[in-house]
């Protein structure tokens, strides 16, 4: 296999590599002692709800169809990861459901043997009629993103979303099997903080598990919503007022990432808080990003991208692909430098579809 010129593929230090147990042999260790096995993937930038904290009012520019990663580069880029220690894969975008032959990528993650955890993020507008086939490919965990549980309201919010396809995609992915159901809400000052106590009553006869996330700051709409921040302490303390919230197993499972869990005495499902602007979780952050056009993203906060698609395009072996990766892990910082002081915020500059969720 030919190497690359140089330019394309620099070799740097390596990151440590040691035993991970059963599921991979190998892993990833950065420069602060956390184990790197988790990577969320973009397969597209487009949506087809425009929400208010997530684009800014004039919409997007759309990447254009070429400089988006091909299915086949996408599935190079997680083998060459998962042979170094990743073992979880997310599907985000944009709204992932939108990219025509996702459910057929999806199925292909199965042939990566190093790979044990595939999950999605949606926003449930196309979920009913792609739950069956989702859960045929290998998904079994899934999120929807829902912010109200208000028909007129959810439509301002998304720009024109109709909250029952959601709905409906809901009590579809539990009728086909999907466990746990993940509901992500997002809470905004002065937008759905009157309905945090409806979100929590859910979980008293579902077993959902609904998750509260602070509102980050990015990009242009990061600076329209500034000031509609809430802390999950404020929430926590309003789902107080319903019943006694109970830690569910210590707080910490291996699926739950940085939430928080809870369960409402009595309740069924769980209540999960996602606090990245008040309560930094950075110190045990296992994640790399892949977005949709091709860099690779090791904190959702951080300006730092390393390009993966122009040397992967330019003949890039997997031994520098590997290199690429090893260097974005290395620059990986200790923490991100977001702060909520009186509705200011220091917030990184790309809108959250070009991202990935």
């Amino acid at each position: 296999m030919n190497l690359p010129r140089a330019g394309n593929c620099v070799r740097e230090k390596r990151i440590r590599f040691s035993g991970a147990g059963k599921d991979s042999g190998v892993a990833i260790i950065d420069r602060y002692a956390r184990n790197i096995n988790y990577l969320r993937v973009s397969v597209t930038d487009r949506c087809n709800l425009r929400c208010a904290y997530c684009m800014p009012k004039e919409g997007l520019s759309r990447i254009g169809h070429d400089d988006i990663l091909r299915y086949e580069e996408i599935l190079r880029i997680i083998r060459v990861a998962a042979g170094m220690g990743i073992t979880k894969v997310r599907i985000t975008g944009g709204e992932p459901l939108v990219r025509r032959g996702v459910v057929e990528f999806i199925a292909s993650l199965r042939a990566v043997p190093e790979i044990t955890d595939i999950s999605l993020t949606t926003n449930g507008i196309l979920l009913e009629d792609c739950a069956e086939a989702l859960f045929a490919a290998g998904i079994k965990r899934i999120n929807v993103s829902l912010d109200s549980l208000n028909a007129e309201k959810y439509a301002r919010i998304t720009r024109g979303g109709e909250l029952r396809n959601v709905l409906r995609g809901i009590q579809k992915a539990r009728e086909v099997g999907f466990s746990p159901i993940k509901i992500n809400t997002v809470a905004i000052k002065g937008v759905n903080d009157d309905e945090i106590a409806e979100f929590a009553r859910l979980t008293l006869s579902n077993p959902y598990q609904v998750r509260f996330i602070e509102l980050m700051p990015l990009g242009t709409a990061g600076g329209e919503n500034n000031g509609r921040y809430l802390a999950n302490d404020f929430i926590r303390e309003r789902i107080g007022q319903i019943g006694r919230l109970d830690p569910v197993n210590g707080n910490s499972r291996k699926n739950d990432g940085p939430a928080q869990i809870y369960r409402l005495a009595g309740g069924a499902g769980e209540i999960g808080f996602i606090s990245p602007v008040s309560r930094h979780f950075c110190d045990s952050c296992n994640r790399l990003r892949l977005t949709a056009d091709g860099f690779l993203r090791s904190c959702l906060l951080v300006d730092d991208e390393m390009d993966l698609k122009g040397p992967l395009r330019a003949g890039c072996g997997d031994s520098g692909i590997e290199d690429l990766i090893r260097q974005a892990i290395l620059r990986k910082p200790r923490q991100h430098e977001v702060i909520c002081e009186e509705g200011l915020v220091k917030k990184c500059m790309k809108e959250m579809p070009a991202i990935g969720g």
